[in-house]
């Protein structure tokens, strides 16, 4: 790594807590503004709730949009806390120990918001548990085999698996915390951390854990996406109906997961001033991976284009000469392929481009902008062909209430995280000490090698 530091426990303990034991004017501007953002949305379902569906912009040709697009969405970018960090744990790369808790913890607010979209757009709320398969003598039992009874609980499923992920590699931190803390926040630290001491049997039982939840929850990451693809790839409406779209949803949910992590850290460098840990070479590393993963995505998106063209029925093709040939789909569909490869992938084939923040923070958001309207672009225009009457047929524009839902999503993640950030450390400090302890370098020659050799 060519700019590494070497840091002792103490500068660690003290520039990671730093932000936990302080407060900072920034974080609360940044908290005010998020939460803002928030109750904007709370403002949006309230009204929603009291005048009902009919102020959006839904009707019975377009009942999925906004909503909807950002629920795919956010589960896509929850994709990130696995592709990350249990990934990268089990192959024991070194770089991703500053990255692994910011993933984790965008993970676990992406997917619990994701969640909350779909009681929204159902409109009576109160009535969700309707979608669990339990006869609260209804006499009426959902279909186990819809992918719409598979999602709830495929979700829950990882949102279990990841706030344990995030917690369980949590705990030795929050004994460092406890051990200089006093008064609530000492009890606060003591009851999380569980009497952790840091022995040999402790940190076996940490690491152990650790690794089988890493092993466990890589299936769940895959199953989660694939099946919010079978919400669209089970079902008749043209360019909905595509047995590719399990690993297309997949893959893009990397992207647009893997982009968000790199915007977070980009973020937390120049926010908290964790230049020390979070370095360029961390940056350099992502972008390599980006650029594989980007283009993965782009393969799945032409051959999706292609075999819509290559069934020649009328209405899949009269789906894709939408999208591609009539406005406003034209130029979304020509913004996806700008935004998310176009421009960040040849960029991110130089590496001062991938060692620069500023353009690295500018191409991930360019990206998540791109994915966002993918997934808009094969809601919407599929349904708008699915019609059973010739004769009925219309178009989508979205209300101000589903733009500030939207609008609002973003706030809730980002207050979310914030919060996180402030009560617990957002870089693993143990983790730290220990990639500290074995990363010192040794110049042999015109080598570097490193002075620790593990078996």
């Amino acid at each position: 790594m060519q700019d590494r530091k070497v840091l002792t426990e103490t500068q660690i303990n003290s520039e990671l807590l730093w932000f936990v034991f302080n407060k900072p004017t920034r974080f609360w501007v940044a908290l005010t503004i998020s939460g803002l953002l928030f109750l904007s949305g709370v403002t949006a379902f309230a009204i929603m709730v009291i005048f009902g569906l009919g102020v959006t912009g839904l009707t019975t040709i377009v009942p999925w949009a906004f909503m909807i697009t950002n629920f795919v969405f956010w589960v896509g970018i929850s994709h990130a806390g696995v592709m990350i960090s249990a990934i990268l744990r089990l192959t024991q790369a070194e770089w991703r120990r500053p990255v692994t808790r910011a993933a984790e913890v965008l993970t676990v607010f992406a997917l619990a918001t994701a969640a909350i979209f779909p009681l929204i757009h159902m409109g009576r709320t109160w009535r969700a548990y309707w979608v669990f398969p339990v006869d609260f003598a209804r006499g009426i039992w959902p279909s186990v085999r819809s992918p719409l009874i598979w999602d709830p609980s495929a979700i829950f499923t990882y949102l279990t698996g990841s706030a344990l992920f995030v917690y369980v590699a949590l705990i030795p931190d929050l004994a460092i915390a406890r051990d200089r803390t006093t008064g609530f926040s000492h009890k606060f630290y003591s009851a999380l951390s569980l009497g952790w001491r840091g022995t040999p049997a402790q940190w076996r039982m940490q690491v152990l854990a650790g690794i089988l939840l890493s092993g466990l929850i890589l299936p769940v990451f895959v199953s989660v996406h694939s099946i919010v693809s079978w919400d669209f790839g089970m079902s008749l409406v043209p360019n909905w109906h595509a047995t590719i779209f399990a690993p297309y949803f997949v893959i893009g949910a990397v992207h647009s997961g893997v982009s968000g992590v790199v915007t977070v850290m980009a973020g937390l460098r120049i926010f908290m001033k964790l230049e020390n840990y979070i370095t360029q070479d961390h940056f350099d590393a992502l972008g390599r991976l980006l650029t594989v993963v980007a283009t993965a995505w782009l393969y799945f998106f032409l051959l999706e284009i292609v075999y819509g063209f290559l069934t020649l029925e009328t209405a899949e093709t009269a789906v894709r000469e939408l999208q591609i040939l009539h406005y406003p789909y034209n130029i979304m569909f020509a913004l996806i392929f700008i935004n998310s490869y176009l421009i960040p992938v040849p960029l991110w084939l130089f590496k001062r481009v991938r060692r620069n923040i500023w353009l690295m923070f500018v191409t991930t958001i360019m990206v998540n902008v791109g994915m966002w309207l993918e997934r808009f672009i094969i809601i919407v225009p599929g349904l708008l062909y699915r019609a059973p009457l010739t004769f009925v047929w219309g178009d989508y524009t979205p209300s101000v209430i589903e733009v500030t839902l939207v609008v609002a999503s973003f706030g809730l993640v980002s207050f979310g995280f914030l919060l996180f950030s402030k009560v617990f450390p957002i870089i693993p400090i143990a983790d730290q000490k220990e990639g500290q302890a074995i990363q010192e370098d040794i110049k042999i020659g015109r080598i570097t090698v490193p002075a620790v050799i593990r078996e």
